[in-house]
């Protein structure tokens, strides 16, 4: 059970990689349909509208700094039941939710409860992943997540649509309560986490960030600006574009993720994120600037599958990144701060996205989130040739000392 072992697919890699796909799809069939449903049901604002996914995100961010540092000392299996009864109960809550505040109070409780189980099951397969194949690991686990966010939308509008939200919730409390049985099956949740001792001699600041993860960190975030964009914005961009069904982007984007992540995962063991990042960002761009112009089905499928090999490359390999730089008590914090960056660039993305559609139009807007993939690359190639230098002139001292 060593950092030595070589075997990826053991049964405790499958059942996590099974109860993250089941948690992210519950999560993933509420993203897209509470909008409407509170727009609709409430009489809501568009300002009340957007706290359904703002509360919820931030709710996140915070439960995943704390849970990262539970982590390190707590038993992570509790958390991890913790998570999922906050999640299951609390969503079943909003069919009794009878004020627009009191649903946006389960929202904050949701997100809660996902940002616990979202750092605590990524942290336990990071610990299960043998280190020479961390790359890989990441990716497949990570194919969890993109089907997830392939089948969970289709799944929560489809149900609601045609059934109403009660059925719609019962479903998503099942897929919660069926995770259950799946994560009393793991034996490997403390695997290989730190005595008690060694990791309180991590103190202050260090238990929440450690400096090396500042630049992944800072990439993520650029990345996840571009997908706050279309998660946000291209519904009505189909609209203004005449595209009749711009559900197509997300389905063929999730299956471009899900054939691209394996392949990256190993060319990321094999030659480092130096291979993955820059050309993942440049597919990114590409596609952001071919939405920027799409008046056809054909034409948005094309940017969606440009969009889904740049995401599957970049983002698991970040997350491999972040975890393999750490010490193996800090990956419960190296987690939560990946996928904080992700909901904290979604949002941004969202807001200032959203202030130059109102002023621009989204084509523009498009071609605009487009240039945050080449800060993504600036500030990524900068970064590497200062690290280039610095170890140059380490070589040059130590020779000199010789």
């Amino acid at each position: 059970m060593g950092e030595s072992r070589e075997k990826l697919w053991t049964k405790d890699f499958v059942l996590l990689t099974l109860c993250n796909t089941l948690l992210f799809l519950a999560i993933q069939m509420q993203t897209p349909t509470f909008p409407a449903y509170v727009k609709q049901t409430y009489q809501a604002n568009d300002f009340v509208v957007s706290l359904v996914i703002s509360l919820f995100c931030l709710a996140a961010v915070v439960a995943r700094a704390f849970t990262g540092e539970a982590l390190r000392t707590k038993n992570s299996k509790v958390i991890a039941l913790l998570a999922l009864c906050t999640v299951g109960i609390f969503s079943a809550g909003y069919y009794w939710a009878g004020h627009i505040a009191l649903f946006l109070f389960f929202r904050v409780l949701v997100g809660i409860g996902f940002g616990m189980g979202s750092t605590a099951f990524p942290t336990v397969v990071s610990n299960v992943i043998p280190v020479r194949r961390i790359g890989e690991g990441m990716g497949y686990f990570g194919l969890s997540t993109s089907l997830a966010m392939a089948l969970g939308p289709l799944i929560g509008l489809g149900i609601l649509q045609s059934f109403g939200i009660g059925p719609m919730l019962l479903t998503l409390v099942l897929l919660v309560a069926a995770i259950f049985p799946l994560a009393h099956m793991i034996r490997s949740y403390n695997l290989r986490m730190a005595p008690a001792t060694q990791a309180a001699t991590v103190k202050g600041v260090a238990r929440y960030f450690d400096k090396k993860l500042l630049l992944p960190v800072s990439l993520n975030f650029c990345l996840s600006i571009t997908y706050g964009g279309i998660l946000s914005f291209l519904a009505l961009y189909g609209k203004e574009a005449h595209i009749a069904n711009v559900g197509w982007f997300f389905l063929a984007n999730a299956l471009a993720m899900i054939l691209i992540r394996p392949f990256s995962g190993k060319l990321y063991d094999r030659k480092g994120h130096m291979a993955v990042l820059p050309p993942g960002a440049i597919f990114v761009g590409v596609s952001l600037l071919l939405l920027s112009v799409t008046t056809s089905e054909s034409l948005l499928l094309l940017s969606a599958i440009f969009y889904g090999l740049g995401y599957g490359m970049i983002q698991p390999s970040i997350q491999a990144w972040m975890v393999k730089v750490v010490r193996p008590e800090q990956r419960g914090m190296a987690n939560g701060l990946f996928f904080n960056s992700i909901d904290l660039g979604i949002a941004a993305g969202s807001m200032l996205l959203g202030i130059l559609a109102t002023h621009s139009g989204y084509s523009v807007m498009y071609r605009w989130s487009a240039a945050s993939m080449l800060l993504f690359l600036v500030v990524y190639v900068l970064s590497q040739l200062a690290a280039a230098k610095g170890k140059k002139t380490q070589l040059a001292g130590e020779n000199i000392g010789v």
